[in-house]
């Protein structure tokens, strides 16, 4: 993702501290999971916004905002940009045998994907339909992933390696969280809706918001501190790989 060489790109010191090369949470064997899952997840999300047709939107489009399909629509297709990318991204294989390639599906990955989606998720996500904790949920999500995202990218400009495959992590926690956000609907739908007619007062509304409330805000907090607990255990675990890698990372950079 900058004008790093393919030597220091492809260097032992840019594997991941404090990991065992047989361990089971090795990129080698996440990465694949990862692919089938997201491929699936755009498979089926997709679709429906490429035929540009309202009504077909999963999304109930408010009739007192006419740009908000449009920008649903954007935010859709290049957050499937962003999530496909990005799994590649973590692809340890490409990363080292074909350096060029990984900058150049990461510049796609920051501009054609995380950018132009987390600015349309700033937009329509602060008029969703879900309710308001749902609309706090969603603009804080879009200005935590440019945020960490553009600090990736830069980190990689300056050459700053280690602080750059950190930052990315978490920008790939966030992009993969629209999938913890379904799964926590499905979780708290079935807990919740035995309860529609006490603690809602029969109002669907009301446990609709409340669904998707809790669902965003669990869908990216918990994934992003989950991530920040494994970075630190990493660190922790091997701080003379860290140090190595940093070194690495500064003599690029000179």
């Amino acid at each position: 993702m900058s004008s790093m060489t393919p030597e220091v790109l492809a260097s032992p010191n840019m594997s991941r501290p404090g990991r065992r090369a047989g361990a089971w949470w090795h990129p080698r064997w996440v990465v694949v999971p990862l692919g089938v899952v997201a491929v699936a997840f755009v498979a089926f999300a997709l679709p429906p916004y490429l035929t540009l047709d309202p009504s077909r939107s999963r999304i109930p489009v408010p009739a007192s905002f006419p740009s908000y399909y449009p920008a649903l629509v954007a935010h859709t297709i290049f957050g499937s940009v962003a999530m496909l990318t990005g799994c590649l991204q973590m692809w340890p294989w490409l990363r080292r045998r074909h350096p060029q390639v990984h900058q150049r599906i990461g510049r796609l990955y920051v501009f054609g994907g995380v950018g132009p989606a987390g600015l349309m998720g700033l937009t329509i996500g602060g008029i969703s339909p879900f309710g308001p904790v749902l609309r706090a949920s969603n603009v804080l999500l879009a200005i935590v992933w440019l945020g960490v995202t553009l600090t990736g990218f830069r980190m990689a400009q300056q050459h700053r390696l280690y602080e750059h495959r950190r930052w990315m992590i978490r920008s790939f926690a966030l992009t993969m969280s629209v999938i913890t956000n379904r799964v926590w609907s499905v979780v708290w739908y079935l807990a919740l809706s035995p309860q529609l007619s006490t603690t809602f007062g029969g109002s669907e509304t009301l446990m609709v918001q409340t669904i998707a409330g809790l669902s965003g805000w669990l869908g990216w907090v918990l994934p992003l501190l989950l991530t920040e607990l494994w970075l630190e255990r990493e660190t922790y675990r091997r701080p003379a790989a860290s140090i190595a890698t940093r070194g690495t990372s500064h003599v690029a950079s000179t």
